[in-house]
């Protein structure tokens, strides 16, 4: 199995910056997607980027192109994500997620416990 642990979320001003940290352990072999989601109160948890950890292709969700970007560390099998000029709508609480399959913008399996990010106007 697959664990991954978030970090970095916290309180940010809107037009700041931030950068959520993703730690993969275990059966980090099988993996070959890594991406992120999010939640926001009262909806649907939604895609937000993704990578390819053997190609390094990446995904992103129309809504968030231009200012999040998604990297990987492989050897620390970790993924980042660099969130710059955050606005309020992007409060939620951001999510990694692993796939066994190299399947961009989908989630898989393995998810961590999720991580907060606040924006203050």
């Amino acid at each position: 199995q697959v664990q991954l642990v978030e970090s970095g979320g916290g309180l940010v001003q809107a037009g700041g910056s931030l950068r959520l940290s993703c730690v993969a352990s275990g059966r980090t072999d099988i993996i070959s997607t890594m991406s992120w989601f999010r939640q926001a109160p009262g909806k649907e948890r939604e895609f937000v980027a993704a990578m390819n950890r053997r190609t390094g292709a990446t995904y992103y969700a129309n809504s968030v192109k231009g200012q999040l970007t998604i990297s990987l560390d492989n050897a620390k099998s970790t993924v980042h994500l660099q969130m710059n000029n955050p606005q309020p709508e992007d409060a939620a609480v951001y999510y990694c997620n692993a796939n066994s399959q190299a399947i961009l913008g989908r989630p898989g399996d393995f998810w961590g416990q999720g991580t907060q990010v606040t924006i203050s106007s």
